[in-house]
């Protein structure tokens, strides 16, 4: 497995979004295509579009644009995205596919059985035939679960996939791979299992980590601690020979840089997930205020620009964009629901560093070696 990692690189190196170079023109052919859910998200589609064309002039790829018309009159209002889009259209970097209904951020997740020409559904489409290389979007984090299920397929040995995000730690040099973070609701302990088992897989070949150490969420340190399914979960993760369960993780714990991954329910992760969030934006809130505060203060601020701009970086999840969907058969790039320019350029940029990784055809190979099968 390791020999793989020399090849693979990691997702660390990326640089923030706000700071990528203008790219010049380059050679159409050699622009990955990528499925854009135009409908998905809060700010749907307006700030989706706006985002898909500065990642257009900013990253090489070509973008599949898929929305319902009569979404996507209403904002020609402003003359100026008007002509961004007619421009980007005519260079070939932008595609604009045509989706019935939508669904809905307070749709079930079954929806898109339903609703069989959504955008989403379309997207994945284009994926499972080959037109596109990889798909975004920041809608229905569970519809779109169904959704690649339905029309890419589970890897082999997967169950249930599983939303895997990157949360910061205590050293900068390192992350912490956090999942579910808002795919499965409701867990069984077999799903925590598998999500162990992918999420040890990625570590290690994605992100450069011999030995991923594992976490399990819980209220305590103690094996005896926990509900029904922390306690059936922590049986399975502390037989299982092909990963180095460290055992629970308390909440203040996730940060602390003691785990490499750590597993939870989706609701128990998407909470998590927004409260780092917010703590991330109270912090820099809080810093903005008391900083310029005084003479000295202000003085004080001038010089710790360049570290706040870092800090920035490093907490605002509009600079990370979005979350790899683990276990699905094909690279689908999962955005927070409010998602903006930033976000939709950093979760593309993403997509295309898996593109250009081929995460997947490592996936397939890893789970496919006998000494860390799935099953």
């Amino acid at each position: 497995m390791l020999s793989l990692l020399n090849t693979v690189g990691t997702f660390r190196s990326f640089r923030a979004t706000r700071h990528l170079p203008q790219r010049s023109e380059d050679d159409l052919s050699r622009r990955p295509w990528l499925a854009v859910d135009g409908m998905g998200g809060d700010h749907a589609p307006d700030a989706i579009l706006r985002g898909c064309l500065e990642a257009v002039q900013r990253l090489p790829v070509r973008l599949w644009f898929c929305c319902e018309p009569q979404a996507l009159e209403t904002l020609w209002q402003d003359e100026a995205l008007l002509q961004d889009f007619e421009r980007s259209v005519s260079n070939g970097l932008i595609a604009v596919v045509d989706a019935g209904p939508s669904v809905t951020m307070d749709d079930e997740a079954t929806a898109v059985r339903r609703k069989r020409k959504a955008s989403i559904n379309v997207a994945m489409d284009l994926v499972n035939s080959g037109q596109a290389q990889a798909v975004y979007s920041a809608g229905n984090s569970g519809a779109v679960m169904a959704s690649a299920i339905f029309r890419l397929g589970r890897l082999e040995g997967i169950d249930r996939p599983a939303i895997g995000a990157l949360f910061p730690t205590n050293d900068p040099a390192q992350q912490v791979l956090v999942l579910d973070v808002g795919a499965n609701m409701d867990c069984k302990a077999t799903y925590l299992h598998q999500f162990a088992l992918l999420g040890s897989i990625y570590s290690a070949a994605i992100l450069g980590i011999d030995t991923p150490r594992v976490g399990l969420i819980n209220i305590g340190e103690e094996a005896c601690k926990g509900n029904e399914l922390s306690l059936a979960a922590y049986g399975l993760l502390q037989k299982e020979q092909r990963i180095h369960f460290r055992g629970n993780c308390e909440g203040r714990d996730v940060l602390s840089g003691q785990f490499d991954v750590v597993v939870c329910d989706g609701f128990t992760g998407n909470v998590l997930l927004k409260f780092l969030e917010s703590v991330g934006k109270v912090l820099l809130d809080v810093l903005k205020a008391e900083l310029p505060r005084g003479r000295r203060g202000k003085l004080g601020a001038a010089f710790l620009r360049g570290n706040l701009r870092r800090i920035k970086q490093r907490l605002d999840h509009a600079e990370h964009g979005g979350a790899l969907l683990l276990g699905v058969n094909g690279i689908c790039i999962i955005g927070h629901g409010s998602s903006r320019t930033t976000a939709v350029v950093a979760a593309l940029r993403l997509a295309l560093s898996a593109c250009e990784r081929n995460i997947m055809g490592q996936l397939r190979q890893l789970v496919s070696q006998p000494e860390i099968p799935l099953r």
